[in-house]
């Protein structure tokens, strides 16, 4: 009878160890689980491979270029873009995780073809460089630009890597101070249509007026302006 009772007693103790085992490890398994199931930042949102800003917004520094980096970067106006980082490579364009594989038309379910993947070694086309459209005395390799939009239209402009797209009302201006070169200044008209840019040094070293007039013809039309480091502006 003791013998019996000693046994059903190590037994009750056993199993009073595995399930004081299984209670501390109960909490650790949902920390896990939304441990796994936290989303990663998004880097670059999909919204900057999207029109309108396809073609109006560049890319931050890192995401793989969309249309309007590319252009710009073509006519010399932004550097060439890095290549695509792994954890791009991984995520796809915009953070998103790109499928495994593309299903064939006849393809048996299960079967996927690997997209090939593009080489992007290749170095970049190199354009001539065009004549400068003015020159400029920087201040401590700054420089204040003045808008002056003589347009009845609106126009957005966007200092690239400074700030944001900002719209500038017809009949109006607008001063960005303090830029250091080399920079980037985009401008479109709100209304589709194309600007004549005419940059001008002012007689103030380090300041440049920038005046927007209606251009007849896309052959006038310039969307870009570029002020390098040695006070060279180039318009595109």
């Amino acid at each position: 009878m003791n013998m019996q009772f000693q046994k059903f007693r190590k037994s009750a103790e056993l199993f009073g160890v595995i399930c004081g085992g299984l209670l501390i490890s109960l909490p650790a398994i949902p920390q896990a689980i939304a441990q796994e199931s936290t989303p990663k930042i998004n880097p670059c949102p999909r919204i900057f491979y999207e029109e309108p800003h396809n073609t109006r917004v560049v890319v931050p520094q890192g995401c793989p270029p969309n249309a309007l980096t590319q252009r710009l970067a073509a006519q010399g106006l932004l550097p060439v873009p890095a290549t695509t980082s792994q954890d791009q490579t991984r995520l796809g364009v915009g953070g998103e995780a790109p499928e495994s594989g593309v299903m064939l038309p006849g393809q048996a379910p299960g079967v996927q073809t690997q997209q090939p993947a593009v080489p992007n070694d290749q170095p970049a086309a190199q354009q001539p460089r065009q004549a400068p459209s003015a020159t400029i005395a920087l201040a401590n390799g700054t420089v204040n630009i003045r808008l002056v939009n003589d347009t009845a239209a609106n126009v957005t402009f966007q200092v690239i890597g400074d700030t944001a797209p900002r719209s500038l009302q017809g009949k109006s201006d607008v001063i960005l101070q303090g830029l250091s070169a080399p920079v980037t200044v985009t401008f479109e008209r709100e209304d589709g249509g194309q600007l004549i840019v005419t940059p001008q040094p002012s007689s103030e070293p380090g300041s440049l007026e920038v005046t927007f007039n209606e251009a007849t013809n896309a052959v006038q039309g310039r969307s870009a302006m570029r002020i390098e480091a040695n006070g060279s502006v180039y318009l595109n």
